[in-house]
C-alpha cells in the first residue's frame, strides 16, 4: 500500500494508466502554448520556464480537477476563458519576430510562466472532466497520475520549441489552435446554451474556425504594425 493505494491491484494500474493517457492526449494543446510562451526567452531561461510552468500547471490542474464539475456549471466562465484564449493567441503570435527575424524576448521568465498558467487553466476546463472520470473519485491516484505526466508534457513542449525555431509556421498554427478552442468554448458556455439552446457540432466547429481566423488575422496585423513602427522609429 502506498498512501492508501493498492499497487498490486490490476484496477489500480488500469485507472492509473487511464489518468496518465488521458492527461497526455488532452495536453497536446497545452504543450503548444508552453512552447510558444517559452520560445522568446534566452536558451538558459527557456528550460526553466518550461519546467516550472508545466509543474505549476499540473498542480493547478489537480486542484481544478477536484472542483471541475462545480466550475464548469458556472455561466460566463467559458466566455471569459474564450476571451483570454484569443488575447493569449494574439499576444503570442504578434510577439513572434522582429524585423531581423529574431525572437523579441519581450517576456521575462515570470511573464512566460504566467502565460502558461493562464492558458493551461482556461484550456483545462473541459479536459479535467475526462481525467476526473478516469480517477473515479480517488484523489491520491489522481495526484499521482498527473504528477507522472509532468515529464512527458515537458518533453513535448521542449521538442516543440526546437521545431518552432526551424518551422515558424507552427507558431501561426499554434495561435490558430487557441482561437479555435476559444470559438468552441464560447458556444458551449452554459450562459449561451441556456439562451440559445445546445449548439450543433457543425455550428460549434464553425465558431472554432472563425476564432482561429480572428486570432491569426489580428496577430498578423499587430506584428506588421509593430515592424512598421520599428522601422519608422
Amino acid at each position: 500500500m502506498f498512501f492508501g493505494l493498492d499497487l498490486y491491484s490490476p484496477l489500480f494500474w488500469s485507472a492509473f494508466g487511464s489518468i496518465v493517457l488521458a492527461n497526455i492526449v488532452l495536453s497536446g494543446d497545452n504543450a503548444v502554448v508552453i512552447a510558444m510562451a517559452a520560445r522568446t526567452l534566452k536558451p538558459a531561461q527557456r528550460g526553466k520556464a518550461i519546467f516550472w510552468g508545466s509543474a505549476a500547471a499540473i498542480v493547478m490542474r489537480i486542484i481544478l480537477t477536484i472542483v471541475a464539475i462545480q466550475l464548469l456549471s458556472l455561466p460566463y466562465l467559458k466566455t471569459v476563458g474564450a476571451i483570454l484564449l484569443v488575447y493569449i493567441g494574439v499576444d503570442l503570435l504578434s510577439a513572434e519576430e522582429d524585423e531581423d527575424g529574431l525572437g523579441k524576448e519581450i517576456n521575462g521568465m515570470a511573464a512566460a510562466i504566467r502565460t502558461i498558467l493562464i492558458a493551461d487553466l482556461v484550456m483545462s476546463l473541459d479536459n479535467v472532466l475526462a481525467v476526473a472520470a478516469a480517477a473515479k473519485g480517488d484523489v491520491p491516484l489522481l495526484v499521482l497520475g498527473l504528477l507522472v505526466s509532468i515529464p512527458l508534457i515537458i518533453f513535448g513542449a521542449t521538442l516543440l520549441t526546437k521545431v518552432m525555431e526551424r518551422f515558424p509556421i507552427i507558431i501561426t498554427i499554434g495561435a490558430a489552435l487557441l482561437g479555435f478552442l476559444a470559438g468552441e468554448m464560447l458556444l458551449t458556455d452554459p450562459a449561451v446554451t441556456s439562451q440559445f439552446g445546445v449548439m450543433g457540432e457543425q455550428t460549434v466547429t464553425f465558431a472554432g474556425v472563425l476564432g482561429a481566423v480572428l486570432v491569426v488575422a489580428l496577430g498578423t496585423y499587430l506584428t506588421k504594425r509593430q515592424q512598421k513602427n520599428t522601422r519608422s522609429g
